[in-house]
């Protein structure tokens, strides 16, 4: 099968989706065989394990079912 294949580990910075993470890759590996192993909030950063081509397949084998998160919060204000 041509095209790239493997796993990409990226440090997914506030503000995007895991799928715009997994769309921005398909463009520079122009390819559409690209899935991502877990799905980390818009508003949260940290690592994301992406798959290309045949190593799609190794996702569903990747145990990520925890996630911590840290957060710091401003008592008496409003984002409203």
């Amino acid at each position: 099968m041509p095209g790239p294949h493997g796993l990409v580990i990226i440090d997914k910075p506030a503000g995007i989706t895991s799928h715009d993470a997994v769309r921005r890759l398909r463009k520079v590996a122009k390819t559409r065989r690209v899935g991502h192993a877990g799905t980390l909030d818009p508003m949260a950063t940290g690592v994301l394990i992406l798959g290309l081509g045949r190593a799609t397949r190794l996702l569903g084998h990747l145990a990520l079912t925890n996630k911590d998160y840290t957060a710091t919060i401003r008592l008496g204000q409003s984002t409203v």
